[in-house]
C-alpha cells in the first residue's frame, strides 16, 4: 500500500510539472496570445466532449446554469490571454512569479463570494505578498507591461476559483470545465471578429511546431491535467493538492532557467521577491490547513 500511495504523490508532482510546463509552451508557440487561447479552449473542449460520451456524462443544464458558467468561461479565457500576453511582453519568470500573488487577492475576493469576515494573518500574509511583489518589480522595471498584465492575470486566476469554488458545491467538475471551455470559445471567437480579423485559411496556416504544441497545451497541460487532478484527489487530500500546486511557479521557473538561460536570467532581488511571494503562499496554505482542523475536531492531529 505505501507504494500505491507513493505513486499518486509522484502522480501529482508530474500534474504539478507540467503546469509548470504550460508557460513554457506559451513562450515556444509563435502565435498571438489571442489566438492561442482560442485554439487551447477549442482543443481542449473538444477532447473534454470526447472524453464526456465515453463515460457517458449527463451534460444537461438550465439556461441559467449555462450563463453562470459562461461568465466564469470568460474569465479564464481573460486570465489565460493575460497570462500568455505577460510571457510574451517580459518572461516566464515573471509571468509566473506574478501568478503566484494570487493568494493575495483571494484573501479579499474570497470572502466577499463567501460572505466571511477577512481574517488578520490574511491581511499580513497580502502586506509580505505586496512587498515580494514590489522587489520583483523595482528590480525589473524594464518588464513593466508583463508584470502589469501577470497581477491581472493572478486577479482573473484567483476569481475564477473562487467562482468555481461555488459551483463544485452543486455540478460535476467535468461539466463546469465542459461549458467553461465552450463559452471561452463562443466569447473569443466574437471578439476576434470584432477586431476585424476572420477565421480564414491564414488564421488556421500555423508551422508543424505550433500545432504540436498547442496539440500539447490543449490536451496534456488542459485536458489531461484537469482529470488527472480530479483523479489524484481520490487518494490525496485535496489540501496536499493545493500545497502542491502552489510550488508550479517555481518549477515553471525552474524549467525556464534551464531552457532559456539567455532570457530567463534575473536579478538576485527578483529572486528575493519571488521566493517571499512562493513562500508566503505557502504558509497561508499551511496555516489555512492548521485553522480548518483546528475548527473541525477542537485539536491538531497528524
Amino acid at each position: 500500500m505505501p507504494n500505491v500511495k507513493f505513486k499518486h504523490y509522484l502522480h501529482l508532482h508530474f500534474l504539478v510539472i507540467i503546469a509548470g510546463f504550460t508557460a513554457i509552451l506559451g513562450k515556444k508557440i509563435t502565435i498571438d496570445a489571442l489566438d492561442l487561447v482560442w485554439y487551447r479552449m477549442a482543443i481542449a473542449g473538444i477532447l473534454m466532449f470526447i472524453y464526456i460520451k465515453i463515460i457517458k456524462l449527463n451534460i444537461k443544464i438550465s439556461k441559467q446554469t449555462f450563463l453562470q458558467f459562461s461568465v466564469a468561461g470568460v474569465i479564464i479565457a481573460l486570465h489565460w490571454i493575460t497570462f500568455f500576453e505577460a510571457i510574451n511582453q517580459a518572461n516566464v519568470s515573471i509571468a509566473l512569479a506574478m501568478f503566484s500573488s494570487g493568494a493575495f487577492f483571494a484573501s479579499f475576493i474570497e470572502p466577499i463570494f463567501f460572505k466571511r469576515r477577512i481574517l488578520g494573518y490574511e491581511i499580513v500574509f497580502g502586506l509580505v505578498v505586496i512587498l515580494g511583489v514590489f522587489l520583483i518589480t523595482s528590480s525589473e522595471m524594464g518588464y513593466i507591461n508583463g508584470i502589469i498584465l501577470g497581477l491581472f492575470s493572478a486577479l482573473f486566476s484567483t476569481l475564477f476559483a473562487v467562482i468555481n469554488g461555488r459551483f463544485i458545491e452543486k455540478h460535476s467538475a467535468t461539466v463546469i470545465s465542459f461549458y467553461e471551455f465552450i463559452s471561452g470559445v463562443i466569447f473569443l471567437t466574437a471578439f476576434i471578429l470584432l477586431s476585424g480579423k476572420t477565421f480564414n485559411a491564414e488564421f488556421f496556416t500555423l508551422s508543424n511546431e505550433d500545432w504540436l504544441y498547442l496539440f500539447i497545451l490543449a490536451s496534456v497541460c488542459t485536458a489531461y491535467a484537469f482529470i488527472g487532478s480530479v483523479d489524484v484527489m481520490r487518494y490525496i487530500s485535496p489540501f496536499t493538492v493545493i500545497l502542491s500546486y502552489n510550488l508550479e511557479p517555481l518549477y515553471g521557473i525552474a524549467i525556464a532557467l534551464f531552457l532559456f538561460p539567455e532570457t530567463e536570467q534575473m536579478s538576485p532581488q527578483f529572486y528575493i521577491g519571488a521566493i517571499l511571494v512562493l513562500v508566503t503562499v505557502l504558509c497561508d496554505a499551511v496555516f489555512k490547513n492548521y485553522k480548518g482542523r483546528k475548527n473541525k475536531t477542537g485539536a491538531i492531529t497528524d
